[in-house]
Formats: C-alpha cells, sequence, structure tokens
C-alpha cells in the first residue's frame, strides 16, 4: 500500500468504530478518580485492549495506568501514544462525583482520543506495513493534587515521584520508547486545534510555620503567631514580583491549608502549599530562592521557625518543530489547515513537559469544548472535534513517522539532542527534593 491507502484505511477504522471510542470516553467520565487512584479508569483501557484489540497489557505501570505494545517484534524506531486518567475537584461542576471529582481536565477526551487512535492503527489492518513499534500508554497522576496522599505513597515506597510521567521515567517505563505524542483539550472558540503549545514549568512546596501557643485573648504577648509569619512571607514575596523577569513568566500561587487550632489561642502550627512556576528551569530555580527567602524573613521576623519541604514539579513543556511539521501536514490531510492556530502560550503546567526535554514530542490541543479548563463550565460540546479528529491526527502522524522503515522517525532522532539525559533529569530532580529548616 502507498502512504494515503493506509491513512484511508486507518481513517475508516476509526470512523467504523465511533461508537466503540466514544462509549470508552463516557465510561471513563463516569468514573472519575483522582491521581494514584484510577483502579477503575486502568480497567476500563485495559479491557479495551484486551477485548476490542486483542493487545496484551501491562498495568501497574507507575502504580496505577496500563499500556499496551504492538509491533513489539519489528526492528526500529517506537512511538508512544499516551493519554491520562486522572481527574480534578471541582464540586460545583454538576457532573462531580460526592468526592468533587470530575473530569473538568478533559483527560477522559485524551483517553478517548489514544483507543481511538490504537482503533485505527489496529483495527485497520496496516501495522505490518510500518517499519516501528507502537505502545499505547495510559498515564496516572497528571494533576500535582492530594499531597498528603502522595506523600503517604512515596513513604510506603509505592510511588517516588508525586507526577505519573514523572515516576514512569524514574521507573523506566519510557527507557524503550523514542518518541511520545498526545493532546490535551482546549475551547478554542470557532478553531479546532492549536499546534505548537508551551508551558511553564514548576517547583513545589509545602511549608511549615511553627511559633508557640499562647492564650490569644489575655496572654497573646506570650505566643509566636505562626500564621502571622505566613502572611508576612505571602507580602514578602509579592514585594518581589517586580524582580521577576517578564520573560520567565513567574507565578506564585499559595494556599494556606492550616491556620491554627482554635480561634482563642495564638497559632503555632501553620501549613502552606504553594507552586513556584517559571517558563524556564533557570527561571524556575532563581524566583524559587526568592520565595523561600520571603518565606524564610516572614518566619524570622516574628521569631517563628519554618520547614520547607520541596517538591519536584513539572518542567516546562518544549516545543519541537521537526515533529510539529509532521503533524501539521496530517491536520491539512484532515482538513483542517483554516481551522489551526499555531503557536500558544500557557502558564499552566503539563508533566508532558518532563517528558519533551528528553525525547521528540507532541502536544496539540483540540477543542470541541466549551468553558474553562478546571472550572464548573467545562462540557464537551463535539465528540468529533474532541476525540475522533485528535485520534485520526495522532494516529496518521505515527504512520508517517514509522512508514518505509521508519524513516521520518529516524531522520528526526538523527537530528534531535535532548535538553537532559535521563540521568541529567533525575539528578536535577534530586537537587529540588529537599527540605529547608530555619
Amino acid at each position: 500500500m502507498n502512504i494515503n491507502e493506509i491513512k484511508e484505511r486507518v481513517i475508516k477504522a476509526i470512523d467504523e468504530n465511533r461508537e466503540l471510542i466514544l462509549k470508552a470516553g463516557q465510561a471513563m467520565y463516569d468514573n472519575p478518580e483522582f491521581g494514584y487512584k484510577e483502579f477503575k479508569g486502568t480497567e476500563i483501557v485495559s479491557n479495551y485492549f484486551k477485548n476490542e484489540l486483542g493487545l496484551d497489557v501491562e498495568e501497574g505501570i507507575a502504580y496505577t495506568g496500563c499500556r499496551a505494545r504492538a509491533n513489539e517484534n519489528v526492528e526500529g524506531p517506537k512511538v508512544a501514544i499516551l493519554g491520562e486518567l486522572d481527574a480534578i475537584s471541582c464540586s460545583d461542576h454538576l457532573d462531580s462525583n460526592e468526592l468533587g471529582a470530575v473530569h473538568a481536565c478533559g483527560h477522559h477526551i485524551q483517553i478517548a482520543g489514544m483507543l481511538g487512535a490504537a482503533t485505527g492503527l489496529v483495527k485497520s489492518g496496516i501495522l505490518s506495513e510500518l517499519g516501528g513499534k507502537v505502545d499505547f500508554m495510559a498515564t496516572p497522576a497528571e494533576e500535582f493534587v492530594e499531597l498528603g496522599y502522595r506523600t503517604q505513597l512515596r513513604a510506603d515506597g509505592k510511588i517516588k515521584y508525586f507526577g505519573g510521567k514523572q515516576e514512569m521515567i524514574y521507573n523506566g517505563t519510557f527507557d524503550d520508547v523514542d518518541m511520545a505524542v498526545m493532546f490535551h483539550a482546549l475551547d478554542l472558540g470557532d478553531k479546532k486545534v492549536l499546534t505548537g503549545p508551551v508551558s511553564n514549568g514548576f517547583i513545589g512546596k509545602t511549608v511549615k510555620f511553627i511559633g508557640k501557643e499562647a492564650h490569644a485573648g489575655s496572654a497573646p504577648h506570650e505566643g509566636i503567631n505562626a500564621l502571622n509569619a505566613a502572611m508576612l512571607g505571602i507580602n514578602n514575596v509579592h514585594a518581589q514580583r517586580e524582580t521577576f523577569k517578564d520573560s520567565d513568566r513567574v507565578r506564585f500561587h499559595p494556599i494556606i491549608t492550616k491556620g491554627g487550632d482554635i480561634v482563642n489561642s495564638v497559632p503555632a502550627d501553620v501549613r502552606m502549599e504553594a507552586y513556584v512556576r517559571a517558563r524556564t528551569i533557570e527561571g524556575m530555580i532563581d524566583a524559587n530562592k526568592k520565595v523561600n527567602r520571603g518565606l524564610t524573613a516572614g518566619a524570622y521576623a516574628v521569631g517563628a521557625e519554618i520547614e520547607i519541604t520541596e517538591i519536584p514539579g513539572y518542567l516546562p513543556i518544549l516545543k519541537h518543530d521537526s515533529m510539529e511539521d509532521v503533524l501539521e501536514g496530517n491536520l491539512e490531510y484532515l482538513g483542517l489547515k483554516d481551522d489551526m492556530i499555531k503557536g500558544g502560550d500557557f502558564t499552566g503546567s503539563f508533566d508532558f513537559g518532563d517528558v519533551s526535554h528528553i525525547m521528540p514530542t507532541l502536544h496539540p490541543m483540540f477543542g470541541g469544548i466549551n468553558g474553562a479548563l478546571h472550572t464548573r463550565d467545562f462540557k464537551t460540546v463535539d465528540d468529533e472535534i474532541a476525540i475522533l479528529m485528535p485520534a485520526k491526527a495522532l494516529a496518521l502522524t505515527v504512520v508517517d513517522l514509522l512508514f518505509a522503515q521508519g524513516k521520518k522517525a529516524k531522520e528526526i532522532l538523527d537530528n534531535f539532542k535532548p535538553v537532559m539525559t535521563k540521568e541529567e533529569y533525575l539528578t536535577f530532580m534530586e537537587s529540588n527534593d529537599k527540605v529547608i529548616k530555619a
């Protein structure tokens, strides 16, 4: 077959299995789970791989999650297609469950799209025409939440890192993968796809301000107010905002998770969680030092102590032009030339950014939804654009990469220099995994 015949067979297989693919996406939506708790979601995906596609499945790739392999015995590069399993908390959303969990992040859309791409590649019968391997991965824990739960998992030796793809890099899941592709949902108005997004990375932290309790009414002078220390610390960071480079797009957003024990006692134990975000690794490190300095000064001002636990967050997502060119060619093939936005600037963060520092990646954003991510307004309005179109685009991109003995993939890999090796990445992660006391 020539390459266009292959692509038409892939598209036909996805269209013929439309209802099956959408049903899997709905099953994910109906069973939202937080990160590293995606046991039902893993089961849904695993059953689809086994029962609908006849693929062998490896479960628990990062505590939860699963992967299926195709063309494993074929010589050539390996491309992984990813989808994320976890939901977020938005109790105000109409479809949130009793825990407040809901797929207002659009990750159920990713899973359906990943399964759609797998369906197109497998059920079309064209895998034998490809000169390389394809893995399909359902990855856990993209949302950086429930830090207490993840801290306990780590203490129990079940995970090392709080982000699912971080854990997969650490535990070797990506060791035999050469390229990785996925997509995300986004409200794009009257457009259908955005290519080449870049984003911030971040360093996470939990902070404990340690004061001294005393009766708040009759003897406040005998206490040390840890809540005042926290408030001063936050204001100290605000005072440094003009020192952040505009190009670094720095963001500091803390929350107080514990403000004291009782109202008539001077707060002696105050807890905070925060992210320090920036566009570059250097910007993250610089801003993080300033944030820590400001928080520590707040404690010092009232005589409190401080304990800052640094948590490795996510790296900025990188754009790889050689991969973008292949994707954009397939978007045009699918008739989306006039429905594209080229380039996007996001100050949020994705754990796929970590992967993008190690290998060539793609992370387009597809429309078909209304409402901002992580809000009560999020909803899918067009399954064709949100799920089936990205399934086709990613599947066709894999075809282009692996056709003719993987010529295009090999060409990209021959000219690719990773920003970090796996070893350098893990060293960097360790450098941001520490406790600071003052």
